[in-house]
Parts: C-alpha cells; sequence; structure tokens
C-alpha cells in the first residue's frame, strides 16, 4: 500500500511538559503532560503525506499552523510517538468515537459532529510512566482502528502501525 492511497490515521503523541497551545479559533488550552491521541483523515491528495507533514511540524521543520493538531505538534514538548493508521478508508469519526472522551472540545472535530478527535491516557499516580500511557494509548487506538474497520464494507481495509516523528 502507498502513501497516496490514504485513510485515516491516529498520531500517538507524548506531550513531555505541561502546555498551554493557543489553537487557532479554539483559543487557549492548557494541556498537561501525558499522552494524546489526535484521530484525522487523510483522504485527499498526497493521502498519508499528511502523516508526514505532522511529522516535520513535531520536529520543529515546518511552521505552518493550519489544523488545530498543528498546534499541539508545535509545542517542543511534543513529539509524535508512533501512528496507527487504517489504509483506503475513511473512519476517522468511528475510530475517533471508540477513542477516550478528549480534554479539548471540538478540538479537530470542526468540520463534523464528533465532540473531539483529541483523547487523552492520564499517566498512572501509582508508579506508572510515559511510556505505559503512550502504550496504553496505542493499543486502545490500534483496537478503535480495527474495529472501525471491520464495521466496513471494505475487504481490503487494513490497519498497520508505522513510525513517529523520527529524529
Amino acid at each position: 500500500m502507498s502513501d497516496a492511497e490514504g485513510g485515516s490515521y491516529t498520531l500517538v503523541v507524548d506531550l513531555e511538559a505541561d502546555a498551554t497551545l493557543s489553537a487557532g479559533a479554539l483559543g487557549e488550552c492548557d494541556l498537561p503532560a501525558g499522552a494524546y491521541a489526535y484521530t484525522g483523515s487523510a483522504l485527499g491528495a498526497g493521502g498519508f503525506s499528511r502523516v508526514d507533514r505532522h511529522r516535520r511540524t513535531a520536529r520543529g521543520d515546518h511552521d505552518v499552523r493550519h489544523w488545530h493538531v498543528d498546534y499541539l505538534l508545535g509545542h517542543p514538548a511534543a513529539r509524535i510517538d508512533r501512528v496507527v493508521r487504517s489504509v483506503g478508508v475513511d473512519v476517522e469519526c468511528a475510530v475517533a468515537e471508540r477513542l477516550p472522551t478528549g480534554p479539548i472540545a471540538r478540538f479537530g472535530a470542526s468540520d463534523c459532529g464528533c465532540p473531539s478527535h483529541l483523547a487523552s491516557e492520564e499517566r498512572d499516580e501509582r508508579g506508572g510512566d510515559a511510556g505505559d500511557a503512550l502504550d496504553a494509548l496505542a493499543e486502545r487506538a490500534l483496537a478503535a482502528h480495527e474495529a472501525a474497520v471491520t464495521g466496513t464494507d471494505d475487504p481490503d481495509a487494513t490497519v498497520e502501525v508505522v513510525a513517529g516523528s523520527g529524529e
């Protein structure tokens, strides 16, 4: 499958420190350090090359802020840990609805009826670390993608996990 084919994706993001974001029309948003999952679609021209753009933003190589997630990824404490993607299908909202309630209403969901496309996983206060929260949220995202793809009529749709921001 090529990246140009597109589909839906979830960025699993590690926010290493508390952050205040100015997220476009959403205004100022405070996020505590933790694990976040942003679900979007890459169905237009270029398909999953949109995810490459998100990676560049998270690395500090791209300064344009077009989508809500750009404000999160552009924060120096944010990095993309991994990406879960459903190839060849539009399951963006079905995935977002299967993830925990988002910390910011309407984040990434200004063009649909979803409450939010940003989910979070609290770090375990009993000794868990960032890796545990990231792994737990990534597992939930993978399960959400698999369930959403199973609910489609497309037998060729696949779910895969790919690299995050990289260096």
